[in-house]
């Protein structure tokens, strides 16, 4: 999830847990540090773009390291404020703020290495968009209240409401994309087509609209729900997935990577001479956010000394009024 939310969700969980055992703006502070600590390996550069996409959300977010790391940065607040009487306290409200922070991403389609250094696996279920104002105000809405009453019993249980209403938010999205992915599969097998792999995810701030992919060998296919639509079966568009170039690369390191971090929901493309891979998961056609130059075609294509990026951004002149529309439930192509 974005920074924001982080924050918010560690300050409130913070607070929820110290209540009156200490001063309810250092619940609410070292929440919130904790909370936005795992996401700092972001100023980690690895020397590739690729490298720098898969090793987000990787050690900095795994339980283990993270319940370790819990130890020492108890043991510096607790110094800080003399508050060696609540360590266990402490220790359960911090190792709180850190733990919650990979498990609300992993809710997200990025992936997430919550296993390390056990296992590398990407978890990424996909129920929430990275940035949901649903879940963010609830969360920052009870922090506030409570250091504006100053931890008053009241403020204090408006905090637990507000951080089960964020939960209960969340809860939503997971019942809706199951919902969802029913009508997609139903809507697929009408039509004829078996994937092999089916991606059901937020189109864009809200669980109302889902964004859905479906992998069909050499091509995918992308169509939008609306939990406002009509009933009746989805529609699809479909693309190629460039199998060609996927196996006159079949050894690059770069698109090894992709391929296992995106879970098989990858295309290739060229883009004049250049040969690119994208993350199919983060964005939309022809739109990804996470697209990398791998190879250069001359009379056979070769690869590239060095990754380039080449994400692109969606046009949000035009985005943003087909979403609010679709949103709603009309049936509209979506912007190419």
């Amino acid at each position: 999830m974005d920074s924001l939310t982080q924050i918010a969700l560690g300050a409130a969980v913070g607070v929820a847990v110290m209540r009156r055992r200490t001063a309810v703006w250092k619940a609410a502070l070292w929440g919130a540090i904790g909370g936005t600590l795992p996401d700092l390996d972001v100023f980690i550069d690895h020397g590739d773009p690729i490298l720098n996409m898969v090793l987000h959300r990787a050690q900095s977010h795994a339980l283990f390291w993270l319940t370790l790391f819990s130890l020492p940065f108890t043991a510096i607040v607790v110094w800080l404020h003399r508050e060696a009487q609540q360590w266990r306290r402490w220790w359960l409200a911090l190792w709180l703020v850190l733990i919650t922070h990979p498990l609300l991403d992993a809710l997200t389609v990025y992936g997430t290495q919550l296993a390390l250094p056990f296992s590398s696996h990407p978890f990424a279920v996909g129920s929430v968009f990275i940035i949901d104002p649903l879940v963010t105000l609830p969360w920052l809405a009870g922090p506030i209240w409570a250091l504006a009453a100053r931890g008053s019993a009241r403020s204090l249980r408006a905090n637990d409401v507000t951080l089960l209403l964020g939960c209960a938010y969340l809860a939503l999205g997971l019942v809706a994309q199951q919902q969802v992915r029913a009508t997609a599969l139903s809507s697929l097998q009408q039509q004829g087509v078996r994937a092999e792999r089916l991606l059901v995810t937020p189109a864009a701030f809200s669980v109302l609209l889902w964004r859905v992919v479906a992998i069909d060998g050499g091509r995918y296919l992308e169509g939008y729900r609306s939990l406002l639509d009509a009933p009746g079966p989805m529609h699809f568009d479909r693309f190629d997935r460039g199998a060609a170039l996927d196996a006159d690369l079949a050894a690059h390191p770069g698109a090894a990577r992709i391929r296992a971090f995106s879970h098989g929901f990858y295309k290739f493309d060229e883009v004049g001479t250049l040969v690119r891979i994208s993350d199919l998961r983060m964005g939309a056609e022809p739109n990804y956010s996470f697209s990398f130059a791998i190879a250069r075609r001359a009379s056979a294509v070769q690869a590239l000394p060095t990754t380039r990026s080449m994400g692109s951004r969606i046009d949000l002149q035009r985005a943003l009024p087909w979403f609010w529309r679709r949103l709603r439930g009309e049936a509209l192509p979506p912007p190419r």
